[in-house]
């Protein structure tokens, strides 16, 4: 090969490969494109690598996709943003595909781009595209052209932004529903980009005209419009622009606007700032959770505001909610309502939340109950444990014996998080004894998380209470009649052999082990295996115990590995390897 022909072969083997029937092989060469320029160099990336990328947009969506997301990444290799805007066609092209994925990544590298552009590229290249795209024939090129006004407008002069600010316009009020909905769904970036005297004499009028638009799909879409204009208006602004809409969109036919504004509540609050909720959505708030529909009602159980207005107008609605016919809405609630406990104080809490918190224990709903108990550190730094432990721990106790599985699987897992705030005493004396009852449970899965419930238990009252507490009681269940009672020692002990020390594994655990090494049943001894390689890492880490990994655990392992079953000689020669 020449060397001409050699200086060539990097585009004649991306011809190639873009030309070959086989897809695999067409993506693999788009992601080897920064590859490929490399080889060819900025100067040829740029006159013919991009040229023959931009006339070979005719390919499937996944090879489109794949080079709609290179092409974001590809100034550095073209020579530098100041030839950035040699990208921009090509992506023109891709963001007037059909394919809705390849459009909004396309969207997403001209936006890259369009970072990088000086003023004067913006306002010759990036801006006529935006145009281009948004006088399209086809709604696919409108779509794509609304993601691209909040990152060209700032770059460019005064005359040029209001030029996009009429033509942005315009796709406010395309025949087209999706145009519509792309410009909904972007209008929030543009408002964020104008100066406040452009907000409020085009941008505000624009969403009005989109919030009232006949497609509820874009009528919701419009909320976090709202939410984006109020911040950036001023109290008395925001009073005259905001509220009214706010309140409009409250009282939306369609259940889905009325979704979006329960679920965007606190961003909304937050933006309007606090006495402008109080005076004018507190009572839209209430009308939100009483909403006929459960998916509002859900939404709006999951938002919070002030302590005056929950008293007053928010707490009846939330003594309803407690009630609610749908269970999905007295989950949202159980998960939200220990939030209410620090705007409310103790005293309040006391009084108006535990009758709460304790009717929603009791809620024949696994989800609901779990949700109050996963959120009861919340309360507990308000009311104080010992006031919590007396009204709730009853309840507690009645869902770690709940006949569901997965409701006593769950409790274990909030186990941990009770004992830190229960403190060791307390929990010895009331939840002790069922974590050790677990681990005999008739479910596997819920002996298996009963063992790592211990490790966590060791590691948050220390090893000291475990060799006192739990270690005698797992210990003696090694000798039981019943297998299963063997078999759970082995998991129980391996599962805390990374919380104790070497120590306690040497004088507790160790002699265990060794005893059943010679257990009658095959799964318990290919456990024993499984358990010493667990078990010698940890003993390798001291001095004083690495002696007993040959004294103790080899020997045992050796005889393991010399025994009938099949399944007991592979996990101890697999152990045997660790100590070779």
């Amino acid at each position: 090969m020449n060397p001409e022909s050699e200086e060539l072969y990097p585009i004649a083997i991306l011809v190639d490969e873009l030309r070959h029937d086989d897809v695999s092989l067409r993506l693999n060469a788009i992601k080897r494109l920064n590859t490929i320029a490399l080889a060819l160099g900025p100067q040829r990336a740029r006159d013919e690598l991009i040229p023959f990328l931009d006339d070979s947009i005719d390919d499937e969506d996944e090879v489109l996709l794949a080079l709609a997301g290179e092409l974001g990444d590809f100034v550095e290799y073209i020579g530098g943003p100041q030839y950035a805007h040699i990208l921009l066609q090509p992506l023109e092209n891709l963001a007037a595909v059909e394919e809705t994925v390849v459009r909004e990544k396309a969207v997403e590298s001209l936006n890259k781009i369009g970072l990088q552009l000086s003023a004067m590229q913006s306002e010759q290249y990036f801006v006529p595209l935006v145009k281009r795209l948004s006088m399209g024939d086809w709604f696919t090129s409108r779509t794509s052209a609304t993601g691209l006004y909040a990152s060209g407008y700032s770059l460019v002069s005064p005359a040029i932004q209001e030029d996009m600010r009429k033509t942005y316009a315009q796709l406010c009020i395309d025949d087209t529903p999706m145009v519509r909905r792309s410009a909904a769904t972007h209008l929030a970036g543009l408002a964020k980009k104008v100066n406040k005297d452009h907000l409020v004499s085009d941008i505000i009028p624009l969403f009005n005209k989109l919030s009232q638009d006949e497609q509820d799909s874009v009528r919701l879409l419009t909320v976090t419009d709202l939410v984006a204009i109020a911040e950036e208006l001023s109290h008395e602004e925001i009073r005259i622009y905001v509220v009214q809409s706010l309140k409009a969109m409250v009282s939306d036919k369609s259940w889905r606007v009325r979704y979006m504004i329960a679920d965007n509540f606190v961003k909304m609050a937050k933006a309007v700032g606090d006495d402008i909720t109080r005076e004018g959505l507190v009572a839209a708030f209430v009308r939100l959770l009483k909403d006929n529909e459960a998916e509002v009602r859900t939404a709006a159980a999951g938002q919070l505001i002030d302590k005056e207005s929950i008293l007053t107008q928010i707490l009846p609605c939330v003594r309803d909610l407690v009630t609610d016919t749908s269970q999905h809405v007295r989950a949202a609630l159980a998960m939200q309502i220990s939030g209410l406990a620090p705007i409310l104080g103790k005293e309040e809490t006391i009084e108006h939340l535990l009758p709460l918190f304790l009717q929603l224990l009791k809620d024949e709903f696994p989800d609901v109950r779990l949700n109050i108990i996963s959120k009861l550190e919340t309360v507990n730094g308000v009311i104080g444990i010992e006031l919590l432990s007396q009204s709730l721990l009853p309840a507690i106790v009645e869902l770690a014996e709940d006949k569901q599985w997965r409701v006593r699987l769950a409790i274990i897992d909030y186990i941990p998080l009770l004992a830190t705030q229960l403190g060791v005493e307390f929990f010895d004396e009331k939840l002790g004894g069922l974590c050790m009852s677990w681990l005999s449970d008739s479910v596997f899965s819920i002996r298996d998380a009963a063992t790592v419930n211990l490790r966590k238990l060791t590691e948050v009252f220390g090893v000291e209470w475990a060799k006192q507490t739990i270690i005698p009681r797992v210990l003696a269940m090694g000798t039981h009649p019943n297998y299963l009672y063997r078999m759970t020692t082995i998991f129980a002990i391996t599962a805390m052999a990374s919380a104790v020390t070497p120590e306690v594994i040497r004088d507790y655990i160790l002699p265990t082990v060794t005893n059943l090494v010679t257990d009658p049943i095959p799964n318990i001894r290919f456990n024993v295996a499984k358990s010493i390689e667990a078990l010698i890492p940890v003993l390798m880490l001291n001095v004083d115990t690495q002696p007993l990994v040959d004294q103790q655990l080899r020997p045992a392992l050796a005889k393991l590995n010399e025994d009938s079953d099949n399944d007991v000689r592979f996990y101890s020669h697999k152990a045997l390897l660790t100590v070779q």
